[in-house]
């Protein structure tokens, strides 16, 4: 590689993945194995990662920004087919921020008090407070796949959902709540790679679960959930990202970006100090 390529900066053009409201988006076609303007091999590795450490870096000034001003909150929906990489993506990108001011949120099989309300009654409740991160580890979105894949629900009940969670994301949004969706997209080969590891790596083997055997004989059924969420549920103000996961070094900073453009673009500031700071002195 030449020395101008080596120091050539990089950049990622995050609309690029963002789908826009109301179009289909053919998951079947996209590439998860995309690195954009990155080599593919060690080199592009490298200076992503070195991108993403500045990256986190600014994520931990603007989260400061964000708790200081409290006018706003940040909420952040992971969504992935098994071993997209939900866990690995939260834990390396939110590396910097302070533990105080973000709250992590699983949603697993609904409990019986859970099924005993609506079905975004446990979703509303972990929503963040003004000043907070919220991460969503799953989601509301469990209710229109798993739902819809495993026939939980009659079909007229899961496709009213749809704009069911439509609102209730405009409410979030409109009371100040930034709502970004990512779903972490690998392909199918990926996913058979992944799910092999943790048979093979004794670290592992306790993330393996006989139930992901089955759940993967019906990926062709969950694109196609995937897809109508896709299509009927980003909007312009909750946008849905579609990010390619087969390479995790890529995959990392593109989130990083979308998740540090979306607080840079909230026009926060610190709070004015009422006080005369210069005529005060701390006693020794």
């Amino acid at each position: 590689m030449s020395k101008n390529n080596k120091n050539k900066k990089r950049s990622i053009n995050t609309e690029a993945y963002r789908v826009a409201p109301g179009t289909y988006f053919n998951l079947r076609n996209f590439d998860a194995a995309d690195t954009g303007d990155y080599p593919s091999g060690d080199s592009g590795r490298k200076a992503a990662r070195a991108e993403l450490r500045g990256l986190i870096r600014r994520m931990t000034r603007l989260q400061n920004l964000l708790y200081a001003d409290g006018s706003r909150a940040l909420l952040v929906v992971f969504q992935a087919l098994d071993a997209g990489g939900k866990d690995g993506t939260i834990r390396r990108v939110m590396s910097g921020v302070n533990p105080q001011g973000v709250l992590v949120s699983s949603f697993k099989k609904p409990t019986e008090e859970e099924l005993a309300h609506d079905f975004l009654w446990r979703i509303h409740k972990a929503a963040p407070r003004k000043g907070m991160i919220g991460i969503f580890n799953r989601s509301h979105y469990e209710d229109v796949l798993v739902a819809r894949v495993h026939k939980l629900v009659p079909e007229p009940v899961w496709q009213a959902r749809f704009e069911q969670i439509n609102a209730f994301e405009s409410l979030l949004d409109s009371s100040g709540t930034k709502v970004l969706k990512i779903h972490l997209s690998i392909s199918r080969d990926e996913q058979k790679e992944r799910l092999e590891a943790r048979l093979k790596n004794p670290n592992k083997n306790w993330k393996f679960n006989l139930a992901d055997l089955k759940e993967r004989q019906r990926w062709d059924d969950y694109i196609e959930a995937y897809e109508d969420v896709l299509q009927l549920c980003s909007s312009p103000d909750v946008p849905w990202y579609v990010i390619p996961a087969n390479k995790k070094w890529y995959r990392d900073v593109v989130v990083a970006k979308v998740i540090v453009g979306a607080l840079e673009a909230m026009d926060l500031s610190y709070p004015s100090v009422d006080l005369d700071l210069s005529q005060i002195s701390i006693p020794d």
